[in-house]
């Protein structure tokens, strides 16, 4: 199904439960402009709640996925416009990325091709990453005079070990799909002819989950990083909880078809959902 509200800068549809939603300036190696930001704020507002969309897929038309922000629109063009306007732009940006973060579907970065700077905020977003190995990450800033901004600078010490961090970072040189797998900054690396399909093939098994205990769970895994191990302990019983009283029947159907029904093996898959109401 195509969905009808399309803008040319973000394109998507929604085919069996999967939101593909896609940079759309393929012109400019889908930079992100604020008219893009903008967008695609529109777009996760009309897709979260969606009861046809299970996952949400993040990629680009075209040879990239995104080279970060737009050097005239996003930088040149506000900046003549004075401090307000570029503090619009960052909070138009940043809130979208901030909006990713925490979405109520599970969400995957597919990275096709270039990934530069200022697309290290949605890449971070995203639940999970694949990317291409022909694809090409880089922090560019430091070649043309400027720090990683943005959220890039994090981005990067949370995902990646610090010598990494700092040599990327500061030599400004790219680096492969395959070396980003090892890095850290994506789960995977396929060849870009492989991609999509195990991109789909990831998002029909979180399909499969319950949809309380995963958005649970994207919060508690980020939410913990930043905790010591006593408040990560107490908050997770609380999240548990918090988790249970808005979907206790799930929970008490996954068990009952294990130890009762012996229908499924949690170590080997998920639980038949579709038996919450039979």
């Amino acid at each position: 199904m195509t969905d009808p509200i399309q803008d040319a800068t973000v394109a998507y549809d929604v085919i069996d439960g999967i939101a593909w939603v896609r940079f759309n300036r393929p012109d400019k190696r889908n930079c992100m402009s604020p008219r893009l930001n903008r967008r695609m704020m529109e777009v996760l507002d009309a897709l979260e709640y969606r009861d046809d969309v299970g996952v949400l897929v993040l990629s680009g038309e075209g040879t990239a996925w995104s080279a970060g922000m737009d050097l005239k629109e996003y930088f040149r063009e506000n900046e003549a416009k004075g401090l307000g306007a570029t503090r619009g732009a960052q909070r138009e940006a940043y809130g979208w990325w901030r909006r990713l973060r925490w979405y109520h579907k599970p969400t995957i970065a597919m990275v096709n091709g270039w990934c530069f700077g200022g697309g290290y905020g949605p890449l971070f977003g995203c639940d999970l990453a694949f990317a291409a190995e022909e694809a090409q990450f880089g922090l560019s800033e430091i070649n043309w005079g400027i720090l990683p901004g943005g959220g890039a600078s994090k981005v990067i010490a949370e995902l990646t070990g610090f010598r990494n961090a700092m040599y990327h970072a500061m030599m400004g040189e790219n680096i492969s799909g395959k070396k980003a797998a090892e890095w850290g900054l994506v789960n995977e690396a396929v060849p870009l002819e492989g991609l999509k399909a195990r991109v789909e093939e990831v998002a029909k098994v979180l399909q499969a989950k319950n949809p309380v205990a995963l958005k649970a769970t994207k919060d508690a895994i980020r939410r913990v990083r930043e905790m010591t191990y006593d408040n990560a302990e107490d908050y997770l019983i609380r999240a548990q909880e918090a988790a249970n009283s808005y979907d206790n029947e799930g929970r008490k159907e996954g068990i009952k078809q294990f130890i009762d029904d012996k229908t499924y093996k949690p170590g080997l898959g998920a639980y038949d959902k579709s038996k919450h109401n039979a």
